[in-house]
């Protein structure tokens, strides 16, 4: 049950197991410093508090104080700790302490909001930083000793498994159109139905999506992508019209099914490629994804393409060889989430790759040179012919490598 604003609820026996955590000794030293400047200015906020109230393991932890951003940074180097103030004009500062960061900011409120980006003023009050939050859920703050604040009623949200928008859900959405897109992703993490009123606003505003940046719009995608549950999160997206904001060509939603199915820890750049298809080259770059993520779900494609039912085992070896394992096995989940080929074809093209590692080629430029071959072009076109012979052979052992270069080079 909720507390009351402005009131504080201990943490019940059954809650204080799964916030084990308060007793690390690197967020014990960060609340100690800040303690010492503001006792009791300092909670537990955010991912760390809900993720512990669900059920589920905290990947980091973030605090909230009521210390200006200055007195935060004298107080941890007070405490013979580092400061980085990596979000200093919004009152972020990451304290490293034992080789890990911890989070704390300033508590704010909001001064002007565009969409985009917020201008903010810091406070002392608990109440207003949690009321310029985005969900319910994520407006919840424990003090170190273990007491729950909540004055937006995340407790009963938490309760239901409800993703809720605090106050008015268009409003929030038109502080940072991109609460869109982190409303289908904690949808999908927590709740087994959509918020009908955060739905509904997501739906009439969805056109704010186009003014964030590329770059938030990716990260934030991505990591939707990364789910179990991005089905249903893509599903949401497409009924409210906000997936056509990503990327406007159709969407394979049934594809991204079965690839979380057949092979659940795909990375997401496998997963758009399989969303998307052909139809998403260039969404990549749309969504200034990194370099390897382009890589990566341009590589699945172009393998998807080579991956036909019944190929033969020397077949996949030499699939193997020429993509490289991890290209391989992306290739065979995106052509089995594609339809190119069946669950049972999917298990046993896995099961080749699992049971065999493609070999080193043996043979070099020196190898070339040895046989008195001056170094230069013919070199390299010596040593590719050595090398397709070597697979047509189906990647023989010494000595029949040097066999075949030799053939090669007594033959031109």
């Amino acid at each position: 049950m909720s507390a009351a604003a402005g009131s504080l609820v201990p943490l019940s026996e059954a809650q204080r197991a799964a916030f084990a955590w308060l007793e690390k000794p690197h967020l014990k030293t960060v609340v100690a410093a800040l303690d010492r400047a503001a006792p009791g200015g300092a909670r537990f906020v955010g991912g760390c508090v809900r993720d512990a109230l669900l059920g589920e393991a905290p990947k980091d932890f973030d605090i909230a104080t009521t210390l200006t951003p200055a007195e935060t940074i004298a107080a941890v180097k007070a405490a013979g700790l580092r400061a980085a103030p990596t979000g200093i004009d919004h009152g972020t500062v990451t304290v490293i302490v034992d080789h890990q960061g911890v989070e704390v900011t300033t508590l704010r409120a909001d001064v002007s909001t565009d969409g985009r980006r917020a201008s903010v003023a810091f406070t002392d009050d608990w109440a207003v930083d949690a009321a310029r939050r985005d969900f319910t859920v994520n407006a919840i703050y424990l003090t170190p000793d273990g007491f729950l604040f909540d004055p937006e009623n995340g407790l009963g949200d938490i309760e239901s498994r409800t993703v809720r928008f605090i106050g008015d859900a268009e409003q929030r959405i038109r502080e940072d159109y991109l609460r869109i897109l982190r409303f289908f992703r904690f949808s999908a993490r927590f709740a087994p139905t959509f918020d009908k009123v955060g739905l509904a606003a997501a739906t009439k505003l969805k056109d704010g999506v186009s003014i964030l940046s590329a770059e938030r719009i990716g990260a934030e995608f991505m990591a939707i992508l990364s789910l179990p549950r991005a089905v249903f999160a893509l599903d949401g997206m497409a009924q409210t019209g906000v997936l056509t904001k990503i990327w406007p060509s159709p969407a394979r939603i049934d594809a991204v099914g079965r690839l979380k199915e057949l092979a659940p820890q795909a990375a997401p750049p496998v997963v758009l490629a399989a969303l998307f298809g052909t139809a998403g080259d260039g969404v990549g770059g749309a969504l200034r994804l990194s370099n390897a993520e382009k890589a990566m779900r341009a590589a699945a494609l172009r393998g998807a393409a080579a991956v036909t039912p019944g190929l033969e085992e020397k077949s996949v070896r030499v699939l193997i060889y020429e993509l490289g394992r991890d290209v391989f096995f992306d290739a065979v989940a995106v052509a089995a989430a594609t339809g190119a080929i069946d669950a049972d074809e999917f298990s046993r093209l896995s099961a080749l790759g699992d049971g065999w590692t493609p070999p080193t080629q043996p043979l070099s430029g020196k190898d070339v040179v040895a046989f008195g071959v001056r170094p230069g072009a013919e070199v390299a076109e010596i040593l590719a012919a050595a090398e397709a012979a070597w697979i047509a052979e189906d990647f023989p052992p010494e000595p029949r490598p040097s066999a075949i270069l030799a053939e090669i080079i007594a033959n031109r």
